[in-house]
């Protein structure tokens, strides 16, 4: 959805009688369409040249950044904030967004794909509008500050510095309550210096996107999609309600299964240090599949195969491999333990230059956490490689919306741990007996188990944050009532507002107010993994082996090449035969629903309602 922008008259007469002859001019004098066509071409064309140009220096020092953090040099930091104002100042100028304007106008005489591209053009500015820019470069630096500070932090436990990997692996191996009340406290001390950054941040996204008509920031993002932030929300609670007695059933299971691990009495909701995820989003690892141990399969690896194997899949799938920049460019791998810089841990992928220069952020060890990751990971560097083409303009390479991007590297996660596909890389016997039950268990203790995060927490604090304007003072409260409302988990103690545990998610402080492009690429990826296992390779959804199918590639690269040229949904329609739905998600989960049930006769369900809607 984007907001016409107001003209001002212009002083200039010559510019005066361009703007009256092209937009007013009687019939007689009217431009033609090919004319018009020509110049809206000539503006994109400029506009996406030194767009591109700003935008790779900016990627650039933005990945200095993440990748050598040097606790009190701040020179990373001064060089990305000054990079990003560069690009901020050229995408929110007046100039750019009259031009697009202008354009769109007379939106009737172009074509479907330069409409398309002046209305990314519009929607790259309302982030940076120039009549906001002492505002925007507030709000850089404090982006840029507030990155810097999460990821600069030193995490320790009894006065000893540990690392993130380090503390999820005691949240996920640990039976001593202690050590995981101490590793769950540790993972929650960096939000308290966030919590100022925080509200800043939220005065300051909100402030740069209210010129050009938006509500908040999160209306801004979710206009992205076609929608208000109040359709989101009830799609959001749509996909919850839909996979609501699932969830219960899970939640169930889990009180009373960490209860008898721990020896400790059935809580009505799960102690958040209970459980083997910091944010309660992930409880896959409560699940060992007798015959499917991924992690003693790869204990012996290293951390450069995991990714290679990665590499391998796609290339199997008919894709071409990772150019030689990837593997030089790229921070795959743990920092040694004498590094003097810290980095960013949280895996990404990024396309610097829209072109060739693919790389990807990634602390890579050989465990089925990673194995899973790197697959994901390169699903987007593959999805990135896909839409580099002559058909599609810089403007439009990336998803064909944002949750596509997501629901491509979760599918390719979600493939890489199915047993067919581990048999076939020798990482499961093939004489293995495996208990299906247990594996889509452990399946929807990962997948199931993310949607009341992801469309529950996270959006919910978001919206009221940017669309209700939440107080700081209540920051803590409120993030808290959710959790316990929509993943029914608790704090093991009381979390007073001197905490900011919302802070301690990364995307809540540089990828904000997009988490639901998570939930959704969940109901994506299932569907589109229910076509290929039914349609394509004619195997179980719960049991396939893409490896080495050319035709599973060919697939993928029609939903993938076009990227942002073509309508979301009717790339879907034409792949996939059907609209957007949960069916094939729920369809997939079917044969669980019933052995919980078996497993939770006579317990006591007491996970709170759904908000109404």
């Amino acid at each position: 959805m984007f907001k016409k922008i107001c003209h001002k008259f212009v002083t200039s007469l010559l510019l005066a009688l361009f703007v009256f002859s092209f937009v007013a001019a009687p019939a007689t004098l009217a431009i033609s369409k090919d004319d018009v066509r020509i110049e809206a071409q000539k503006f994109i064309n400029e506009y996406s040249a030194m767009w591109t140009k700003l935008r790779y220096e900016s990627s650039e020092a933005e990945w200095k950044s993440n990748t050598m953090i040097v606790e009190g040099d701040d020179t990373n930091a001064k060089a990305t904030v000054a990079a990003a104002e560069k690009l901020a100042a050229f995408t929110g100028s007046k100039k750019n967004i009259d031009g697009a304007t202008k354009f769109l106008n007379q939106k009737e005489k172009l074509t479907t794909i330069q409409v398309k591209q002046l209305k990314a053009i519009l929607y790259i500015a309302a982030a940076n509008p120039e009549i906001a820019k002492e505002l925007v470069k507030e709000r850089i630096a404090a982006e840029t500050a507030q990155t810097e500070k999460l990821f600069g932090f030193d995490f320790k436990i009894d006065g000893k510095s540990v690392t993130t990997n380090q503390i999820d692996k005691i949240l996920k191996e640990s039976n001593d309550l202690v050590e995981r009340r101490k590793a769950w406290d540790a993972s929650k001390q960096v939000g308290i210096g966030l919590k100022d950054g925080l509200a800043n941040l939220q005065r300051l996204r909100n402030g740069t996107v209210k010129p050009l008509g938006y509500k908040s920031f999160y209306s801004y993002q979710v206009s992205d999609y076609g929608m208000t932030a109040e359709e989101m929300q009830g799609l959001m609670n749509q996909i919850n309600r839909e996979l609501r007695p699932l969830y219960r059933e899970l939640h169930t299971w889990a009180r009373y299964e960490l209860a008898k691990k721990y020896n400790r009495e059935v809580p009505d909701q799960l102690p958040a240090d209970w459980i083997t995820n910091r944010w309660g989003q992930d409880w896959s690892e409560m699940v060992t599949v007798e015959g499917m141990d991924v992690n003693a399969a790869l204990k012996d690896k290293s951390a450069e195969w995991i990714v290679k194997e990665g590499e391998n899949f796609y290339v199997s799938l008919g894709f071409p491999r990772l150019p030689q920049s990837f593997w030089d460019k790229s921070s795959l791998y743990p920092l040694p333990a004498d590094a003097k810089y810290k980095k960013n841990n949280h895996a990404s992928a990024w396309h610097l230059n829209l072109e060739n220069d693919v790389r990807s952020l990634m602390s890579v060890e050989p465990n089925a956490e990673w194995f899973e990751t790197s697959h994901h990971e390169l699903g987007h560097i593959y999805y990135y490689i896909s839409y580099t083409n002559k058909d599609v303009p810089l403007l439009l390479r990336e998803g064909a919306n944002r949750a596509y991007h997501e629901a491509i590297g979760s599918m390719m996660g979600l493939a890489a741990l199915q047993k067919p596909f581990l048999e076939g890389r020798g990482l499961v016997s093939k004489d293995a007996k495996v208990d299906q039950t247990q594996l889509l268990l452990r399946e929807a203790l990962s997948n199931v188990v993310f949607i009341p995060f992801s469309a529950g927490t996270m959006p919910g604090f978001e919206y009221d944050l940017y669309e209700k304007n939440l107080p700081k003072d209540q920051y803590n409260k409120r993030w808290w009532e959710l959790v316990k409302q929509y993943q029914g988990i608790v704090p093991p103690s009381e979390r007073g507002e001197q905490f900011c545990d919302a802070c301690t998610k990364t995307h809540i402080n540089d990828d904000a107010a997009q988490y639901y492009d998570y939930a959704l690429s969940y109901v994506l990826l299932f569907q589109m993994h229910d076509h290929i296992a039914t349609k394509i390779l004619k195997q179980d959804p719960r049991a396939t082996n893409y490896y080495g199918n050319k035709a599973v590639g060919d697939f993928l690269k029609k939903i993938m090449s076009p990227g942002a040229s073509r309508d979301w949904r009717v790339v879907l329609k034409e792949t996939t035969g059907e609209d957007l739905s949960a069916k094939a998600m729920l369809r997939y989960f079917e044969p669980l629903t019933e052995y919980l049930k078996k497993q939770n006769a006579g317990r006591k369900h007491t996970l709170p309602e759904l908000p109404a809607q």
